[in-house]
C-alpha cells in the first residue's frame, strides 16, 4: 500500500562539506539519491519533491543564538577558526559559505516539516538532515546548525502541543535532547552506543528532563558489538509502549545509518536488513501513534559506499509504501556510477543477509545480558512518568 512522500531536495544540499578528508562527505548524499533514482522510488505515485530554500535567521534564532550565527557567517567567509564557537575543530572545520551550505540543511528539514504539517504528504524526507549534535551557542560532532530541533520547534511555533523524536543515530542525539529538555510538549527518544566508548559521552538513563518534561527525555544506552536481535529488542520494548502513551501529532526521526557493522566511528554491529526492519517499525509506528504524519531526516553514517546509500534507499522506500526486496540486485547503472564517483566496487545486493529478527522483552528479563539491563534501566527512569509499569 503507497503513501504519500515529499522528498525535500536542491543539489545544494551536497554542498555542506567540510574537506575531501572529513568522514561527514556528501558523495553519500549524492549515492542515496542516484541508488533511489535507479530503483524508481521517486517515480513511485504519490513520491513529490520540494524545492528548499535557507532557514532565515528568524528560523536559525528559534534555536540557535544570534551571536552563534553571526558567528558562522563570520567564519564562513573569513575561513578563520572562532574556537568560542568551536568552528575551525578537527571536527567541524571551516569551509567558504559555511553559513549558506547549513541554512540550506536547515531550511530543507523545515520544509519537510511544513509538508507535514500543512497535510501535503504523509511522510517527509530530508535525507542531507539530521545534524542533531549542534548546540544552541556552537557546534558540535559535525553539526553546524540543529535541523532536527528547528524542524521540531517550527512545528511549536505552528501550534502542534505534541511532538515525538526517536534517534536511531549510533550517537546520542545530545543536541536535540537539551533544546527540548524542560517541554513537555516535546518527547525525545535516543537509542545510541553506550557514553562509556562513544562521543558525545552522554545520553545515560537517568537523563530524563527537567521541571513538567521530567520523563521526557529517553536514554537507551546499549553496549558496544550490540547486534540486530539485541538492537530490535531495546527499540521494540521501549519505542512503541512510549509513542503509544504519547500520541504525538508528528513523528520526526532521525535515521543515521552508523550502527552499521562495517561503520568506521562507532561499535555496533548492526546489519542492513536490522536497519531495514527498523525503518518498518518506525513508519507502522508514525500510523499507529501520529496519524501517519512522518518526518524523517538522514543523520550520521561513515561507511559511504557499502552502507549509507543502501541503507537510506531502503528507507526512503519503506516511507513512499513501496518497499524493495532485501535480496533485490543493485542496478548495474549505479554500480557503475559508483565506480566512476569514488573509485571503490559497489556492493551487489540491497542486504547483508541477516533476518533481522529479535526476540521481545515481552518474553522475559535476563539480569546477565547487558543490552537487558540497559532496557529495564531506561523503562525504570521513563515509564512510571507516562503511567506505564516498566515491569510489563
Amino acid at each position: 500500500m503507497g503513501s504519500s512522500l515529499r522528498v525535500a531536495w536542491d543539489d545544494g544540499l551536497t554542498s555542506y562539506n567540510f574537506g575531501p578528508n572529513h568522514p561527514l562527505a556528501p558523495v553519500r548524499v549524492e549515492l542515496t539519491m542516484a541508488l533511489c533514482r535507479e530503483f524508481g522510488v521517486f517515480d513511485t505515485p504519490g513520491v513529490s519533491f520540494t524545492g528548499v530554500e535557507p532557514a532565515t535567521d528568524d528560523q536559525l534564532k528559534l534555536i540557535h543564538e544570534p551571536s552563534y550565527i553571526e558567528a558562522v557567517k563570520r567564519a564562513g567567509h573569513s575561513l578563520d577558526a572562532d574556537e568560542a564557537f568551536c568552528l575551525g575543530t578537527p571536527d567541524n572545520p571551516v569551509f567558504p559559505r559555511m553559513h549558506d551550505a547549513s541554512a540550506l540543511v536547515a531550511g530543507a528539514s523545515i520544509a519537510a516539516a511544513r509538508s507535514v504539517w500543512n497535510g501535503e504528504a504523509e511522510h517527509a524526507a530530508n535525507i542531507a538532515g539530521g545534524l542533531h549534535h549542534a548546540m544552541p551557542n556552537h557546534a558540535w560532532g559535525f553539526c553546524v546548525y540543529n535541523d532536527a530541533s528547528m524542524a521540531i520547534a517550527w512545528l511549536l511555533e505552528q501550534g502542534a502541543k505534541r511532538v515525538a523524536y526517536v534517534d536511531v543515530d549510533v550517537h546520542h542525539g545530545d543536541g536535540v535532547q537539551r533544546m527540548f529538555y524542560d517541554d513537555p510538549r516535546v518527547l525525545t527518544i535516543s537509542l545510541h552506543e553506550s557514553p562509556m566508548t562513544l562521543f558525545p559521552g552522554t545520553g545515560r538513563p537517568s537523563e530524563t528532563g527537567t521541571g513538567a518534561a521530567e520523563g521526557y527525555a529517553v536514554n537507551v544506552a546499549l553496549p558496544a558489538g550490540t547486534d540486530d536481535a539485541r538492537w530490535l529488542r531495546a527499540f521494540d520494548a521501549t519505542v512503541p509502549p512510549l509513542l503509544r502513551e504519547f500520541q504525538p501529532e508528528v513523528l520526526v526521526t532521525q535515521q543515521g545509518a552508523d550502527t552499521h557493522a562495517l561503520d568506521p566511528l562507532a561499535n555496533l554491529t548492526l546489519s542492513l536488513d536490522g536497519q531495514h526492519r527498523t525503518y518498518q517499525a518506525l513508519r507502522k509506528l508514525a500510523k499507529e501513534a501520529a496519524g501517519g504524519r512522518w518526518v524523517l531526516l538522514g543523520g550520521g553514517g561513515y561507511e559511504l559506499v557499502q552502507v549509507v546509500p543502501r541503507a537510506w534507499t531502503h528507507l526512503l522506500a519503506e516511507a513512499a509504501g513501496a518497499g524493495i526486496d532485501p535480496a533485490a540486485e543493485t542496478p548495474e547503472a549505479w554500480r557503475e556510477f559508483v565506480g566512476t564517483r569514488t573509485g571503490e566496487v559497489a556492493p551487489l545486493h540491497m542486504t547483508d543477509g541477516r533476518s533481522g529478527g529479535f526476540r521481545s522483552f515481552d518474553d522475559g528479563f535476563d539480569p546477565d545480558d547487558a543490552v537487558d539491563r540497559a532496557i529495564q534501566a531506561t523503562r525504570k527512569a521513563v515509564f512510571p512518568s507516562h503511567g506505564i509499569d516498566p515491569s510489563l
